[in-house]
């Protein structure tokens, strides 16, 4: 196959907008050829309306005669001395340029000896390799004259996919450079916060190849996020094990849970990373160790405190949360190198060699959705209770009774994570009704289950009315908003099934919640 690029058919503007990645700036006559660009590729050092590299400098006279100088004043001076009687004034510039991508194109090769020894054992084994990662301004300068090199001295592509990066550019949207004195000192950046927070900083803000506009706060986040990581490890580490300790329920039930977690978002990152969303790999990762194993499941391990210090954690949930936490640094490992190497290394004593950059990658296994979807109804239960606590100025230590309208546990949609919602929200008990609200009591719903937390002593009922009156008149005026497009028979008609399902559940669950706060109001 020929391989060309009608360079000459570019005008400057639209050159300069594949340079600068300004892809919606390119002519439409052109358009399809970016789209497009190993369909028509030439090699741009043969036409004489564009030059890109250096052209050589050496100079000719009528007889053939050459010296080597950067300007013609320099080349006359050198023909007067070297070759006397010459005539200066018809003197040429050789025509042809030497490429500044020369070398950089036969890389892949080059790189493995395959020029010298084409042969070899690492060029047999590395060539061809899976993917590249680049910029789009370099495609044709750079992409191109790799596959074309492969072509031309392997029989083959050197890659099979090609991964354009977005650009990291000023907040004017100009990119990064010395001549602006607009790019940051990437070493001054890496010591402040650190080369592993400015890279995950850096990705996280930048999703599906887009350009990213430069901000420092984009690395304090970086930051933070390993100094979460680091704190995590800490406090684990100074926790005392005792093999006597029994398991509490909520610690089984929070392993379990976690380790459903960790396999269900590790088959979504690995579907991420087939699919080269590389930034949605990264922010499942980041939200798995900040949300779930931090804010989630250490909070539900970890042991109480006795008389200011902390009492002791059982052997096999201490194991658990140990192997949790080697799973994660696995998975962010790709992202924040030396921070996981280091905790991998700081986690436990290791033979040489064993480095967490040569480990397995996580396994999976099919999640048990049942315990998945407990486990989000208990989140969502601990949540309101906390908020309950907030809107009524009640101290995170005074303890409340939570109430649920079901028969028994069993019936719960919390399942085995009662003594979790104990734990976090700070409950005496949980107690089960199956019939009309209790009296003085506060309600809420999670999906469509219903939630009363009786009245202490320091509620004060008026102010719950009114609270409960502008919840209830909200609720009226969406369920109304909702039976309008329900009632619209023309939406009905249009409208794919699943959005007039999702309607229709809306105003199931309004009408329920409504419900729920007459009843509330009537018990006040």
């Amino acid at each position: 196959m020929q391989w060309y690029l009608k360079m000459q058919d570019i005008s400057k503007p639209a050159l300069d907008a594949v340079l600068n990645g300004d892809v919606n700036l390119i002519p439409s006559k052109f358009v399809n050829t970016y789209k497009h660009w190993m369909e028509n590729v030439r090699d741009w050092c043969l036409s004489r309306q564009l030059w890109w590299g250096h052209r050589i400098p050496a100079w000719y006279d009528a007889k053939g005669n050459f010296v080597v100088a950067e300007t013609l004043p320099e080349a006359k001076e050198k023909f007067k001395n070297q070759f006397p009687g010459s005539d200066t004034e018809s003197i040429t510039q050789d025509e042809d340029v030497l490429d500044t991508w020369a070398s950089s194109w036969l890389w892949p090769i080059s790189v493995f000896d395959g020029y010298q020894n084409p042969d070899n054992a690492e060029i047999n084994y590395y060539y061809p390799t899976n993917d590249l990662v680049t910029a789009p301004e370099i495609l044709f300068f750079w992409v191109a004259r790799m596959i074309i090199a492969g072509y031309e001295y392997r029989n083959e592509k050197p890659f099979t996919n090609v991964y354009l990066t977005g650009i990291v550019r000023d907040k004017q949207g100009r990119k990064m450079s010395k001549s602006l004195g607009n790019s940051p000192e990437p070493l001054e950046l890496i010591n402040q916060y650190g080369a592993d927070g400015v890279r995950v900083g850096m990705l996280l803000c930048s999703p599906a190849g887009n350009d990213l506009p430069f901000d420092e706060s984009y690395c304090a986040q970086g930051r933070n996020f390993s100094n979460k990581i680091w704190n995590a490890f800490r406090l684990i580490k100074g926790w005392e094990v005792n093999p006597a300790v029994a398991q509490p329920s909520s610690s089984n039930a929070a392993v379990k849970w976690m380790e459903m977690r960790i396999n269900e978002q590790v088959s979504i990152i690995n579907d991420h990373y087939s699919k080269y969303r590389i930034s949605d790999a990264l922010m499942a990762s980041y939200k798995m160790m900040w949300d779930d194993y931090c804010s989630w499941y250490l909070e539900i391990i970890k042991p109480e405190y006795i008389d200011g210090q902390s009492a002791p954690i059982d052997k096999r949930t201490y194991d658990n949360t140990l192997k949790f936490f080697e799973q994660l640094l696995q998975v962010l490992h790709p992202f924040m190198p030396f921070i996981t190497e280091e905790l991998w290394h700081a986690m436990n004593e290791r033979k040489a060699g064993d480095d967490i950059i040569i480990s397995s990658w996580p396994k999976t296994i099919s999640p048990d959705v049942k315990i998945l979807a407990q486990f989000e109804i208990a989140q969502a239960v601990i949540t309101e209770v906390r908020n309950y606590r907030q809107q009524k100025n009640i101290s995170p230590k005074e303890s409340l009774e939570l109430i649920l309208k079901a028969n028994n546990k069993e019936a719960t949609p919390t399942g085995e994570f009662e003594s979790t919602i104990c734990k976090l929200a700070n409950l005496t008990s949980i107690k089960y009704i199956s019939g009309d609200k209790p009296a003085n009591s506060s309600a809420f719903m999670v999906g469509m289950l219903e939630c009363f937390i009786p009245f202490s002593a320091s509620i004060d009922k008026l102010a719950e009315r009114e609270r409960l009156e502008k919840e209830l008149e909200y609720a009226r005026g969406f369920l109304h908003s909702v039976m309008v497009k329900l009632g619209n028979q023309k939406f009905i008609a249009n409208a794919k099934p699943e959005i007039v399902a999702s309607e229709t559940k809306k105003k199931n669950d309004a009408e329920v919640k409504i419900k729920s706060i007459e009843e509330a109001l009537s018990s006040l």
